[in-house]
Order: structure tokens, then C-alpha cells, then sequence
């Protein structure tokens, strides 16, 4: 297995620089090896000219052949074996069995993007023959088809050294597209994305991909990640991260001569509506399972559930005691990063301080980056009145608000501001109350759960991993899922074009294998 290098890939050559910055494993500060290189802004520049001169090429290429490179890019992970998922622990803290899962979903990811260029239903073919003979005016012959919009860059996540970084759904998405990528790395884990980029480049070239395809920019600074945003050969952004940082790459992108789109996952607070009924039904049970779902990889998934809304009362009573009892046995878990663990103790310091807010948490903090799981008990006309309550604190933090009548549980959902996912826990008696929410549900929130909990994210063709503002910069698109796709691409409409000159995808022998709209009827 190949050592580490520190360096990052401008397509398939290696690239060092004068700076260094060192990963840390967060369960000591312990510094780790190798020196990694920052990337300099003429990297920027040659990363993206790479891209820009593969672009045409790429897309050309086929959908078939770049399904084979994205299965290839899961076969070389793979072939990474145990290398990977211990740097992947070094650096992020998180259990050996978390990263092989998460290997797992990222290659299941890279599979599914895979099969769905080959389908090719996200081409959105449309073709209206001539009509030549229509009265009053002659019908000139239309097709249509989804084209990708150029080199993508991509934002690495803290919270997902696999599965949302460098071979993540961004990457696998605009790939199966046909847009050349370019990843900035998450500075937290650069050793693991370097080996991922390693068998990114590995695999295209095994798969003869053209040069510049993929690159890798290393750095722990700003100025790289800004400079690539502002970068003119760059025609699209994917990221995951804090509202700052997706705020900010959405202002950049904005100013620029030509402004592109930003695609951001930034922040959410996922609510859980637990009704009368069901909290009566099982306020014990509902309790350990909130628990479960806090505690979860120590609170760090942007679909955490940060607030509760429920009738006040004693069924709400029993269901906080039991989320307590359950989160008293939650064994102690490191945080990705010290920053991360710095910010969580702020944002919970500040919850806790607001008036009529009533904090229950665990006193066992160490000093090496560990978290306590807390409660934020108050009210729902708390809740509207002070927007602290109403803010993401990314680790196991959860504010319970007690509804005084069942108005305020609408009244409250439309105080926040846009979600990932809105939960809603119904027993057969709140099935009318549950359905006179949803459309309020359907507003604010991506994704909509019954009797569920939102940790967890199917991969799939029906997921949306989306929201309205600021969950997502664009609440129209879903960063997971085959449907992800759809961000990468833009229509064009070709007319009278000889067939010669036809795009293949748009050629009567291709179009006969392929699912389109002719005259406005779907043909398979």
C-alpha cells in the first residue's frame, strides 16, 4: 500500500507547495504524519484549466463509460482496505465500524449514480417531430436533452470524511453528469482524502477518462476554497458544511461576471412533533428512541433532531425522563474536531443561558474533545420569541418545547426558518390533526417523516436530502439520491439539426433504447 505524501493531484500528477499544515487525531490533539501541502492560488488555476480542457471530452464520452469509471472508483476505495479506514478513525475520532459503513454508503452511492447515467432518464429527452403540413404554421423537428454544465467544484464535509467528501454524493453526482470535478479537501481529514483521490485517479485512468477529470486541492486557509469558488472555469459549487461557510461561497459565486450556482447544505434544526396520542401511547419508548437518535455519532448529522414540540403535561414529562435515563447510559464520544467540540459547548452555553430555559445535561466533559448530550427544556412561546432557541447547535443538544394549546405547535413551525426534515409522531386519534400539519410540514421541511426519526439518509431514488433556506441555498435540489444529478446539468433544445449533428442521446437508434417524450408521451 502506496505511504501517504501530503500532497494533492492536478488531475494525475502530484503537486507540493512551500506550506505545510498537519491533521490532528481529536481524541488526543495528538499531531499526525505526514505534512500535507497548502494548495497555492496557482494550483487553483491549474486544477481548473485541467478541468476545463476535459470537459468536452468528458461529456462526449458516453454515460456508459463513465458508469464503468464510477464503478471503478468503488473498486479502488475497496482495494484501500484497512489503510483508509484507520486514517479515516485518526483523524475524525469516529468507531472503526462508522467508517466501514460509511465506506460502504459511499460506494453504494458511487454504484447507484452509476446506474443511473446508464439509464438515462436524467437526460430528460424530449423530442416533438416536424410537423410540416400543420396549418397555420409548419412544426420545425425539436429534441431536447440535459447537458452537463462544466467543471464542478467541491467542498469536502467535517462530519463525512466518505460519504459527502472527496468520492461523495457531490462528486459521484456530477461525474455520472459528466462534469470534470475539482475537490477542495475538508483541512480535518486530508490523509483520507488523499487516498480517495488516489483511487479516483487511479480508477480514471484505468478506465482511460480524460486528463483532468479529477483533481484534489489540499489546505486548511480560506483562500484556497475562495479563490476556487471565484474561479471563472468553474460553472457550479457543492457543499456541505456551516451556513457561514456556504453563505460565504454563495457571495462569492454571486460577484462573479458570470454567477453561478452555489449548492449548500447548511443547517437545520429537524423538528420532531410528537402528538397527544402518540406520546400518550409511548412516551417511554419515544424517549429512548429521541435518545438514540441525539447521541448519534456524538449529534453530528445535519439531520440531528434539535427540536422537540409537544403538548406540555405529564405524558411530555415521562418522555423527557426517559430520554434522560437513556442519555445518562450514552457512553462519552470524541467530537470531529476541537472546533467543532469548542463550538458545540458555545452554542449549548448560549441555549442554556436564555431566559426560562431549564438545561439538563451530563458534567463529565474531559479535556480531549468529548461531548455531553443536553436538554433545553422551555416552552413553545419561548421558542417563538427567542431566536438562540431556534439555532442549530451541531452536536447531541436538543430544545423540548412545551405547547400550551394545539395552535402553538403551528404557530411555532412557523416561526423557523427552513428544515432538512420535519418529524411527526401520530397515533390513529392525531391522524386529523397530523394531516391539517402537512401542508405547514410540506413548506418548511425537504423531507417529511411519520412515527420516524431523521438520522439516517436512505440512498436512493426517492430520497431528498434538501430544504427550503438555510437548510439548502436552493431548496429545489437534493444532494443524495439519483435526483441529485439534476443540479449538474441544463437543457438544450436542437432544431432541424441533420442527424449527423445530433448529439448521440438524441439519435433515432439510441432514442429507441432510451426512455424519452416524443410528441409528449413517455416512451420506454
Amino acid at each position: 500500500m502506496a505511504d501517504l505524501m501530503g500532497e494533492h493531484f492536478i488531475g494525475a500528477s502530484r503537486r507540493k507547495s512551500a506550506d505545510v499544515f498537519y491533521a490532528a487525531d481529536p481524541s488526543s490533539n495528538r499531531q499526525l504524519e505526514p505534512a500535507f501541502f497548502r494548495a497555492t492560488s496557482q494550483d487553483v488555476e491549474h486544477a481548473t484549466r485541467a478541468a476545463e480542457s476535459a470537459a468536452e471530452a468528458f461529456d462526449r464520452i458516453g454515460a456508459e463509460r463513465r458508469a464503468q469509471f464510477l464503478e471503478a472508483i468503488g473498486e479502488q476505495i475497496m482495494a484501500l482496505g484497512d489503510q483508509l479506514v484507520q486514517r479515516a478513525h485518526e483523524e475524525t475520532g469516529l468507531p472503526l465500524a462508522r467508517i466501514e459503513n460509511e465506506r460502504g454508503r459511499t460506494i453504494g452511492q458511487l454504484n447507484l449514480m452509476a446506474a443511473e447515467a446508464r439509464d438515462g432518464a436524467w437526460m430528460s429527452l424530449r423530442v416533438d417531430p416536424a410537423l410540416p403540413e400543420r396549418n397555420p404554421m409548419p412544426r420545425p423537428d425539436l429534441r431536447m436533452r440535459k447537458k452537463a454544465i462544466g467543471p464542478v467544484a467541491v467542498f469536502g464535509a467535517s462530519n463525512f470524511p466518505l460519504a459527502f467528501s472527496v468520492a461523495g454524493g457531490d462528486t459521484a453526482s456530477a461525474l455520472a453528469a459528466g462534469c470534470p470535478v475539482v475537490v477542495k479537501a475538508h483541512p480535518a481529514h486530508p490523509g483520507v482524502s488523499e487516498l480517495v483521490a488516489s483511487a479516483i485517479v487511479q480508477a480514471a485512468q484505468n478506465t482511460g477518462m480524460p486528463e483532468g477529470v479529477f483533481s484534489l486541492l489540499q489546505g486548511d486557509s480560506h483562500e484556497t476554497g475562495q479563490a476556487l469558488a471565484a474561479d471563472p472555469r468553474i460553472k457550479a459549487i457543492g457543499f456541505t458544511g456551516s451556513r457561514q461557510g456556504g453563505l460565504a461561497l454563495m457571495k462569492i459565486a454571486a460577484a462573479r461576471k458570470s454567477p453561478i450556482p452555489v449548492y449548500a447544505e447548511m443547517s437545520a434544526v429537524n423538528p420532531v412533533i410528537l402528538l397527544p396520542g402518540a406520546l400518550k401511547q409511548d412516551a417511554n419508548q419515544l424517549g429512548e428512541a429521541f435518545a438514540a437518535s441525539l447521541a448519534l455519532g456524538a449529534g453530528q448529522f445535519c439531520t440531528n433532531p434539535g427540536l422537540v414540540i409537544a403538548p406540555a403535561g405529564h405524558d411530555l414529562a415521562a418522555f423527557v425522563a426517559s430520554a434522560e435515563a437513556a442519555l445518562e447510559n450514552t457512553a462519552e464520544q470524541t467530537m470531529l474536531t476541537a472546533a467543532i467540540c469548542d463550538a458545540y459547548e458555545r452554542g449549548l452555553e448560549a441555549a442554556k443561558s436564555q431566559p426560562d430555559a431549564d438545561a439538563w445535561t451530563l458534567n463529565n466533559r474531559s479535556e480531549t474533545n468529548r461531548c455531553r448530550p443536553a436538554l433545553i427544556k422551555t416552552t413553545a412561546a419561548n421558542v417563538m420569541e427567542n431566536e438562540v432557541l431556534q439555532r442549530e447547535i451541531f452536536g447531541p443538544a436538543s430544545v423540548i418545547a412545551a405547547c400550551e394549546t394545539p395552535d402553538e405547535i403551528g404557530s411555532l413551525l412557523n416561526c423557523i426558518e427552513g428544515q432538512l426534515t420535519i418529524s411527526v409522531h401520530c397515533a390513529d386519534a392525531d391522524l386529523r390533526q397530523a394531516a391539517d400539519l402537512l401542508p405547514l410540514l410540506e413548506e418548511k421541511a425537504g423531507r417529511v417523516i411519520a412515527n420516524g426519526w431523521p438520522t439516517g439518509v436512505e440512498v436512493c431514488h426517492a430520497m431528498v436530502h434538501g430544504g427550503p433556506f438555510p437548510a439548502t441555498s436552493d431548496g429545489r435540489t437534493t444532494s443524495v439520491g439519483t435526483l441529485a444529478i439534476d443540479r449538474f446539468v441544463r437543457p438544450i433544445c436542437y432544431q432541424d439539426f441533420p442527424a449527423s449533428l445530433l448529439p448521440a442521446a438524441l439519435q433515432e437508434d439510441v432514442l429507441e433504447e432510451t426512455p424519452h417524450r416524443r410528441d409528449g408521451r413517455w416512451q420506454f
